[in-house]
């Protein structure tokens, strides 16, 4: 990733912090920062689950699927909300695929803020 905004920055620690804290596996962390779509995205992590935030600033964004570990050492995909499935994975490459299938348009790089200045930065990029 080059370091061209306070975001790209920001993203980059985010990265480092999830492989730091050993709550996800090595294979997931590493097969997710291999694919450039989510590599731009913050990346954050909650009971083993790998998350991918379209922002840089808590409360992230919860608009993208997330994966899951099974205790079997496969994956399971959910998301974006809590309560919605998509489905399992044998492996770290199937789900990170699954995800990167079901990005949300526009997505990334991840924006350096709260998903409410997302938002309201959307909102007035989108105006002519």
């Amino acid at each position: 990733m080059h370091s061209n905004t306070p975001g790209d920055v920001v993203v980059e620690a985010g990265w480092q912090a999830v492989r730091d804290d050993g709550r996800v596996r090595a294979e997931l962390i590493e097969a997710a920062y291999a694919q450039p779509c989510l590599r731009q995205l913050f990346p954050w992590t909650g009971m083993g689950e790998l998350h991918f935030s379209r922002c840089t600033k808590w409360r992230w964004t919860w608009d993208i699927p997330y994966i899951q570990p099974t205790a079997e050492g496969a994956y399971w995909v959910s998301g974006p909300a809590r309560e919605e499935s998509v489905g399992p994975a044998a492996t770290a490459h199937e789900a990170i695929a699954m995800v990167v299938g079901r990005l949300p348009a526009h997505c990334g790089p991840a924006f350096a803020g709260t998903p409410e200045e997302l938002a309201a930065h959307e909102t007035t990029a989108q105006k002519p």
